[in-house]
């Protein structure tokens, strides 16, 4: 038996090696250019939100919160997972530490900017409806708390990394056994199943307030968020930011599932034989199901950009802000020189 899988061993070969190829350029040049975009977009993202027209709602406080996070996950999490199967630089297997909280921080940094999104969708629920009460759980004091709560809750949730983590057989991951299903299950369901159904739930309820009171548009003012609150119509910045929300979730259900798919997979497949073929096709799979959902965070600011006139206006006056600071300097003529000009005149 030990020969015959030799054999095929040697027999797919090429097969491995061209995945493993394909793998490894699409992991340099792919995952390099959705690190760059992610960066400038995450940076451009949050500098736009926090513009005196977005800064005191609530929905682009957690739009900036999820930015911020997507920004921290690009850089603790996708440039080390680039290394790995791009340059073969195996940075989470030589030190447990360095393997635990790589993806400690990654986990954590994923459900923050996950569900603060989800966060967004629920107040917008909340901001859309034509109960007075309920509106007023859409403020950036209640935004600013669930932010905190949302960090502090995620944090502790994965401490579990921390502790059932290991490098087993040159891979960072979860120990086998019960722990390992357990974990395949859990993750599944908390970036997949849950995410999913909560931004549906909210969506749906929120394009029904939207569709009742849809009728009543409130103009655009100083005083916007406090007088939709009291009159209950929907504003033209709550109208831009439900725009770019939709268009976040969307994105966010094709870019993402692809991963908590993958993980049912392999529970269901933990105890089969694979071949040293399939395991190479699997490792690809699962490599790539990591970029898309990467590729996902990087076209958020793309996203916001297409879907909302406002965002694109705030992103052009800080445009023009930067270049007011980078305009050149005059030439300013000295006292004494101009001075000793004149005396030269005179002579």
């Amino acid at each position: 038996m030990n020969s015959t899988n030799i054999v095929v061993n040697n027999g797919d070969a090429d097969q491995i090696s061209h995945i493993n190829f394909i793998n490894k350029t699409i992991s340099q040049y792919a995952l390099g250019i959705i690190w760059l975009m992610g960066n400038i977009g995450s940076v451009l993202t949050c500098i736009v939100f926090y513009q005196p027209t977005f800064r005191k709602s609530a929905c682009s406080m957690y739009f900036t919160a999820s930015s911020f996070s997507q920004l921290l996950a690009f850089n603790f999490a996708l440039l080390y997972r680039m290394l790995q199967y791009g340059y073969n630089v195996q940075t989470v297997t030589t030190n447990l530490w360095f393997c635990k909280m790589r993806y400690y921080l990654f986990y954590v940094l994923i459900a923050n900017s996950r569900y603060n999104i989800i966060m967004a969708s629920i107040d917008r629920y909340f901001a859309s409806s034509r109960s007075a009460l309920r509106r007023h759980w859409s403020s950036p004091k209640i935004a600013l708390r669930v932010i905190i709560g949302n960090a502090i809750f995620w944090s502790l949730m994965y401490t579990q990394i921390i502790i059932f983590y290991a490098i087993i057989n040159n891979s960072c991951q979860a120990r086998l056994g019960a722990y390992g299903i357990f974990f395949s299950i859990y993750i599944s369901i908390d970036s997949g199943i849950l995410p999913v159904s909560l931004m549906i739930i909210f969506g749906l309820l929120t394009a029904n307030n939207v569709r009742r009171t849809g009728k009543t548009i409130a103009p655009t003012t100083r005083n916007l968020n406090d007088r939709s609150v009291r009159t209950g119509k929907i504003s033209m910045k709550d109208v831009q930011l439900h725009k770019m929300l939709v268009n976040q979730l969307l994105l966010f259900i094709f870019l993402n599932i692809p991963n908590p798919c993958y993980l049912i997979y392999r529970v269901f497949t933990i105890n089969n034989y694979k071949s040293s073929l399939q395991l190479s096709i699997e490792t690809f799979v699962n490599n790539m199901t990591y970029v898309v959902l990467y590729l996902g965070f990087a076209l958020t600011f793309a996203n916001f950009f297409v879907s909302s006139k406002l965002f694109r206006r705030e992103f052009l006056n800080v445009i023009q802000k930067i270049k007011i600071f980078r305009r050149p300097l005059r030439p300013v003529l000295i006292e004494g020189t101009a001075t000793t000009r004149m005396g030269l005149r005179s002579h």
